[in-house]
């Protein structure tokens, strides 16, 4: 007796639940769960998704939601590139050299330990409430992890390639450009999408303790005035621009750092 199994692809609606319509159905869940939950409790700490739009839409033409926005993620930016470039060299400096590797090993270790509140309230108070504090403050928080990430890129350099790289007389930078930065290219990948989503976090508490701008600060200003619709709204605004990011920028550049790895031999 033979049995067969019927592949994925010849069970009916199989392929309906494959690509962006899952991400889609369980967004729409989300928002019914929601609607659902604001339809029971009846109450102005909880609003409905409906009112939350609302407010996001009126925000955006009459009011400064589309402002304070830019100017948080402008930090998103500006602290996730200052925080990869000083990583990554560090990262793949410590990779490289055992002797630097165990020099700065513990004070790796005491930073990526630090909570990051302690880091972000000294350097208001050493380095005063300024733009450039708070940016290096967010970028401080996350070097670590950058560090981390890079040093184990580092160590898993292929030596044949390295070999290969010596016996065709490669210059540094042409070696660099084709032998070493496609192998790292896939830690470079892990490093960002794990650095956005840390970064954003921490620009918004950065804002809260020491800037008058941004979505920070506005979450801290409806917090005192108990604007839970506000607060949803700034919210979720947020959190669809890091969505578009992350669908949009981060995720088709790991797939092009990865795709080797479905490539037949």
């Amino acid at each position: 007796m033979s049995v067969t199994f019927a592949r994925s692809d010849a069970i009916p609606g199989a392929r309906l639940f494959r690509g962006p319509l899952v991400s889609v159905l369980s967004v729409v869940g989300f928002l019914l769960v929601w609607f659902i939950a604001a339809e029971i409790a009846q109450s102005r700490l909880l609003p409905g998704p409906v009112a939350v739009i609302h407010y996001i839409y009126e925000e955006s033409v009459h009011g400064d939601l589309l402002t304070e926005l830019g100017i948080t993620l402008w930090r998103v930016v500006a602290s996730f590139v200052v925080a990869m470039l000083i990583g990554s060299a560090i990262g793949l400096a410590m990779g490289q050299m055992p002797a630097l590797n165990r020099a700065l090993d513990p004070w790796l270790i005491v930073l990526l330990n630090l909570p990051a509140l302690v880091i972000i309230i000294l350097a208001y108070v050493w380095f005063g409430l300024s733009e450039a504090t708070a940016i290096g403050a967010v970028a401080l928080n996350k070097i670590p992890n950058v560090i981390v990430t890079l040093r184990e890129g580092a160590r898993a350099l292929d030596p044949g390639l390295d070999e290969m790289a010596r016996a065709y007389r490669l210059s540094p930078l042409s070696k660099f450009r084709n032998v070493t930065l496609p192998q790292l290219q896939p830690y470079f990948a892990a490093a960002s999408r794990s650095g956005i989503s840390l970064i954003w976090k921490i620009v918004l508490v950065v804002e809260l303790l020491g800037r008058s701008n941004g979505v920070g600060f506005e979450l801290y200003l409806n917090f005192q005035l108990f604007n839970v619709t506000a607060i949803l709204g700034y919210t979720l605004a947020f959190v669809a621009v890091m969505l578009a990011i992350e669908y949009l920028l981060v995720q088709p550049i790991e797939r092009n750092s990865t795709r080797w790895r479905n490539k037949p031999v």
